[in-house]
């Protein structure tokens, strides 16, 4: 594939590549089990864990041209572990063979991500490198601290190899995850750089080399339809499946086992540790947007933007006139914006529209469907019919001349994540507010949000796209847990896929 793709760009390679035998790959050997009824199981229990298929990719920025080829990874073959087993000299339980299956996944899952990470720095990062596709400025902000991720799952990967008994099961699995997750604290770095990190490939895709380039390595069999953006983002979609991994090894874990006390406290740190990912990352999203918006007059540049540490939610409405505008969402105030114009090396910018809106002064209206604004009509502004749907408007009183908005979401699901949204920074802003009157200056602190900072990334259409959201603890994880952990919601699927 590497040499087709030099092939395109430079025209033919004289150098012979020697053919993969097929019959050699890993992948396509599958070990005759001597024990039909182990194997049937665990056929049986791997269907029944939902997150058996990779991590869906997270979702490109809300500012996208849309792709050709599928966003999503196909399935690679993966083995069982009765796969690996030729027999047993005692017994298993149902139980036992489950919690089996789900620490060999575990394992399977980190050699999976380091072959995928290790086949991103060969295919992309060296090859764009020396065929001077970008600088090595440009390539190691998107790539950012990719590099030092390798060696921390190789070291998981051969501490969990190192676990297997002569017969290939594992007996404590917890105190291991115990001291390796403090490691994943690397995770901040990488995290908080993918914002900008996007924001540039999406830049540099406008160069006809790269986007060229891009092309052909998805078009070919080693990406599994892959992007490059869907590579870099599966470190953040497995950091956020290790809680729900060792949520299923508890559940099959029986009282007095070993590992029944070490468990639970492995999934408390690695949700602190995805929460402070989170809060961090949403810091830097919030940071990145607020240094691109541009004002036209100084009186756009109220304090609340400067105040607020995240973003509940940014994407693109249509206002009564048709227009479409991107709209920001911070903790404290309400940005309608203009997407502007992009230099090709320029950062992306957004034109201040109106003035913003507080979100301590906000009034939300669901307008139904087939209701015209307040401020004028909106039949024909966008389809040309009576009937308008998925709208609701936006209205604001206080400091200055009051204000409203009626805008246009692209479809129900995607209008109720709004509301949804504004509501909540409505409600929050509101009780921060009352709490700091009744505070004296020096106590006023900033109240953490109910929920995760992070951003709902809200596209036009959810037909092939993901929003990636932060919000409580799935209910897999603890009915009373109120750790937070990110996930990645999907309106084409029936369940979440971590």
């Amino acid at each position: 594939a590497c040499a087709d793709i030099c092939a395109t760009l430079h025209g033919p390679c004289n150098k012979r590549v020697k053919p993969v035998d097929k019959s050699a790959s890993v992948t396509g050997i599958i070990t005759q089990v001597k024990t039909p009824a182990l194997k049937r199981l665990g056929q049986s229990i791997q269907r029944s864990i939902s997150f058996r298929t990779e991590a869906r990719p997270l979702p490109p920025m809300p500012i996208r041209t849309r792709q050709k080829a599928s966003s999503f990874p196909r399935r690679r073959n993966s083995q069982l572990w009765s796969d690996t087993v030729d027999s047993l000299s005692h017994e298993l339980s149902t139980k036992e063979i489950k919690r089996q299956e789900v620490i060999y996944e575990l394992t399977q899952g980190e050699k999976q991500l380091i072959e995928d990470l290790s086949l991103v720095k060969k295919v992309y990062y060296e090859p764009m490198l020396k065929l001077d596709i970008m600088t090595e400025s440009e390539l190691g902000q998107i790539f950012g601290t990719l590099d030092s991720l390798i060696p921390l799952h190789e070291d998981l990967l051969a501490r969990l190899e190192g676990l297997r008994g002569a017969e290939k099961t594992v007996q404590e699995v917890g105190p291991t995850m115990m001291d390796w997750f403090p490691c994943l604290e690397a995770y901040i770095t990488y995290c908080c750089n993918q914002v900008g990190a996007k924001a540039l490939l999406d830049q540099k895709k406008q160069d006809k080399r790269v986007e060229h380039f891009l092309r052909l390595c998805q078009e070919s069999s080693f990406s599994r339809k892959l992007d490059l953006w869907n590579f870099l983002d599966l470190p953040r979609s497995r950091l956020v499946k290790y809680p729900l991994l060792l949520k299923e090894i508890q559940k099959s874990t029986p009282p007095e086992h070993p590992d029944e006390e070490a468990l639970p406290h492995a999934m408390e740190l690695i949700q602190r540790i995805i929460t402070e990912v989170n809060l961090k990352t949403g810091e830097a999203e919030c940071q990145f947007y607020r240094r691109g918006l541009c004002y036209s007059e100084d009186s756009q540049r109220v304090s609340e933007i400067q105040a607020s540490r995240f973003l509940y939610c940014h994407g693109e409405l249509k206002s009564t006139k048709g227009q479409k505008l991107h709209v920001f969402l911070f903790e404290l105030v309400l940005v309608l914006t203009r997407p502007m114009a992009q230099d090709r090396e320029g950062p992306v910018q957004f034109q201040v529209y109106r003035q913003p809106l507080p979100a301590a002064h906000l009034h939300l209206e669901d307008l139904p469907d087939g209701e015209p604004s307040s401020s004028g009509s909106f039949r024909g502004a966008f389809t040309g019919n009576d009937k308008v749907k998925n709208c609701f408007r936006v209205s604001a009183t206080g400091r200055s001349k009051p204000q409203s908005h009626s805008l246009q979401a692209n479809d129900s699901f995607n209008k109720q994540q709004w509301i949804s949204c504004l509501r909540q920074a409505m409600v929050q802003s509101r009780d921060r507010q009352a709490q700091g009157s009744h505070c004296k200056p020096s106590e006023r602190l900033s109240p953490e949000p109910t929920r995760a900072t992070g951003a709902f990334q809200l596209n036009g259409s959810f037909t092939d796209t993901e929003f990636h959201c932060y919000c409580d603890c799935d209910s897999r994880l603890s009915q009373d847990n109120t750790q937070l952990v990110s996930y990645t919601l999907s309106r084409n699927c029936e369940n979440n896929v971590m």
